[in-house]
């Protein structure tokens, strides 16, 4: 009991301060914390990208509350107001990076083509389509070449190397129209 009454204010917010930039530095090295322990605390949410409890977020929160705590202690402040200033930081800088990761979330590309990325595609026959039967096309989508089996809008068949066009998508059949 000795130990914990010779603490000071400024002491505990410094340790505070250290807790959090461990848990930082713990959380840039081996990713998201939570996601080892079987998800986080932000879920059900239902967001694209890191969620304001991402473990990086809450180590920002909570290293800032210690800093800005240990400031205001520094320059006077009881417990309480330094408590308040110490939020108020923690609000600010774990805002920005959470603004930024959002930001940076944003900006990812991704190589995936959608099915309905393919309607109204130029392609090209590269195996025949006979009457009434399946054949296949190659298009282009964005920096994309995909394959996909296809079927003709009528019943003509559509030798190979025609040029035509995506009509619909059927599952993971092309319904497609000469030019």
């Amino acid at each position: 009991m000795g130990v914990l009454s010779s603490l000071s204010a400024f002491s505990v917010f410094l340790a505070i301060t250290a807790v959090g930039f461990l848990f930082l530095i713990i959380s840039l090295v081996f990713g998201e914390i939570f996601d080892f322990f079987d998800g986080g605390f932000d879920h059900d949410l239902d967001q694209e990208g890191p969620g304001f409890f991402s473990s990086r977020v809450i180590a920002v929160f909570v290293t800032a509350f210690g800093g800005f705590g240990a400031i205001g202690t520094h320059y006077g402040l009881t417990p309480v107001p330094a408590s308040l200033l110490g939020i108020g930081g923690g609000f600010v800088f774990g805002g920005a990076v959470f603004a930024f990761a959002r930001f940076l979330y944003a900006q990812q590309a991704t190589s995936e083509v959608r099915s309905h990325d393919l309607v109204g595609q130029t392609c090209r026959v590269i195996v025949g389509i006979p009457a009434g039967g399946i054949g296949q096309v190659r298009c282009r989508v964005g920096e994309e070449l995909v394959d996909k089996v296809a079927r003709a809008s009528d019943s003509d068949p559509i030798p190979e190397n025609t040029s035509v066009r995506v009509a619909e998508v059927l599952g993971e059949v092309v319904i497609v129209k000469r030019q």
